[in-house]
């Protein structure tokens, strides 16, 4: 078989969500007195490590340092455990998918040696 003959299956798209721990870094934008941060993004991708690696790339091109993603699955996976997922939050996500995009749908700063995302975020 030719390599003419063999045709690529393009694997469709989906969005992730990811939650991104980052830690300071000259130039970060992080507030002044803020150890790190943790990021929700929404990010494309054909499966969970395409959208972690384009997620950590665009942060980086951002002056932000990743130092942690936990990946939440796609919107239906996180309907399977037993999530709610709001209107807006899908309105997001469909926005990273038309866009092939990372969309930051929630910034929040640590101090004090907070290094943790709150419990009462969007994933509870």
């Amino acid at each position: 078989m030719s390599t003419d003959d063999k045709k690529k299956v393009k694997r469709a798209q989906q969005v992730f969500t990811l939650v991104v721990q980052v830690g300071r870094k000259d130039g970060d934008g992080l507030p002044d007195k803020a150890t790190g941060a943790a990021l929700m993004c929404y990010a494309s991708g054909v499966d969970e490590a395409e959208a972690v690696r384009e997620t950590v790339a665009v942060l980086k091109q951002a002056d932000l340092n990743p130092l942690d993603v936990t990946g939440y699955g796609t919107a239906q996976e996180r309907r399977d455990q037993g999530h709610d997922i709001a209107k807006d939050e899908l309105e997001l996500m469909q926005r990273a998918l038309d866009e092939n995009s990372v969309v930051v749908a929630q910034f929040t700063p640590f101090f004090d040696g907070e290094e943790q995302m709150p419990l009462d975020g969007p994933l509870n």
